[in-house]
């Protein structure tokens, strides 16, 4: 199939791929008054006595804003708000599909940090959680980080989170797959935007001790004339001070990880890598080596982003899940601790027995997943303290 033809198609058929139901009816006098006027006032002058309240009488406990302002859709970059609507509407589509989570699209026209900022917050006091959406670095991390300082509930950025989550789920089990510790592992991650520091500050958190991460320029170094969000990376990455391009950077690499650009790895780089090694390349529609290429080079475990090969490293699989189990327990916050607790059960659940180099990840269709990793980020916010009800 052509997909892309054929979703054209569609799309021209559907006319959106979401719309509003209502869960009351209001067509007899008894209803229109209980659901409207003048019934509604009771519950609007609770909320007016406790904002909190607000969660229990409407809908917005469980309605989350996907929002963007254009500028790194998908593949296709700055293709501007309008365009990026198409997916906004997708991932709305993966919310209630898979975590039963209503959510709404919003564009913001605007690619002024504070003015973006500003504007979610304004909007805030509608949603029960924000999932920014296909930001381009480094005003995704801007914004992300004000919007924390000034909302009461959960944002999360999920080029940068679920991603990380998603790939760090992978590499707990692939390194069972090939029989190394973590702590004992080097890890070289090509691409320096919102998901490739993501990626390498929670794989810190669960015990990588040697991560380096590469832009179009070779190995981020601390003490190079570095931007602050490259020196943000260099912070925590790259303790040895090593120099050079992505191919010295993979020399004796036990794992590579891919969120770039397609085509920059080659089969002599793999070669150079650590026996075992892992390489989950992540570029869409065509990662950074294909995978009979990492295969014949002398790889390992093998992962994409693609549904067409074995081990996709999808979002799909965590964001819904995560959000669900937010919700559950009214989070205030999307905490490391609740994505570390994320990657775990996403984990657990294909190490059953039947991992293997082709199956380190769950696919996106088991069922399990979402009720999984809800209680599992449930749970740790519970017990890192940015739960406001219990289950």
């Amino acid at each position: 199939m052509n997909y892309m033809e054929e979703s054209l198609k569609l799309h021209y058929e559907w006319k959106g791929k979401i719309e509003t139901k209502t869960r009351v009816g209001a067509k007899s006098k008894d209803s229109l008054s209980l659901a409207y006027t003048p019934g509604v006032a009771a519950a609007c002058l609770e909320i007016n006595k406790d904002i909190s309240k607000s969660f229990d009488l409407t809908r917005r406990w469980n309605t989350v804003a996907v929002i963007t302002d254009g500028t790194a859709v998908l593949g296709l970059g700055d293709i501007g708000p309008e365009a990026g609507m198409p997916v906004m509407e997708g991932k709305c589509l993966l919310f209630k599909e898979y975590g039963d989570v209503d959510a709404v699209p919003i564009c913001i026209k605007s690619k002024d940090t504070d003015e973006i900022v500003r504007t979610i917050q304004l909007i805030s006091g509608s949603f029960g959680g924000i999932n920014l959406e296909d930001i381009a670095a480094p005003r995704c991390f801007e914004i992300e980080e004000k919007l924390k300082e000034i909302c009461d509930i959960p944002i999360f950025h999920d080029d940068q989170h679920g991603t990380a989550v998603v790939v760090t789920a992978g590499v707990i089990n692939a390194l069972k797959v090939v029989g190394k510790k973590i702590e004992n592992v080097k890890t070289v991650i090509s691409g320096a935007g919102a998901a490739g520091c993501a990626i390498g500050k929670l794989l810190t958190k669960i015990g990588a001790g040697n991560i380096l991460i590469c832009d179009r320029k070779g190995i981020i170094c601390d003490g190079d004339d570095l931007t602050p969000a490259k020196q943000m990376i260099a912070d925590f990455t790259n303790k040895n001070r090593e120099r050079g391009s992505l191919a010295d950077a993979l020399v004796d690499a036990d794992i590579f990880i891919g969120v770039s650009a397609p085509g920059i790895v080659t089969k002599e780089m793999v070669k150079s890598m650590a026996d075992g090694a892992i390489v989950l390349a992540m570029a869409n529609p065509v990662p950074e080596i294909m995978p009979q290429d990492a295969l014949e080079a002398g790889a390992a475990v093998v992962g994409t982003g693609r549904s067409d090969f074995p081990n996709q490293i999808n979002n799909v699989i965590a964001f819904p899940g995560i959000f669900r189990g937010a919700f559950d327990v009214r989070a205030k916050d999307i905490n490391e601790e609740m994505q570390i607790a994320a990657a775990y059960a996403i984990a657990s659940l294909a190490d059953n027995g039947n991992l293997s180099s082709e199956y380190i990840i769950p696919t996106p269709f088991d069922d399990r997943i979402a009720p999984c990793v809800a209680a599992a980020v449930s749970k740790a916010a519970i017990e890192s303290k940015v739960a406001q009800k219990l289950l």
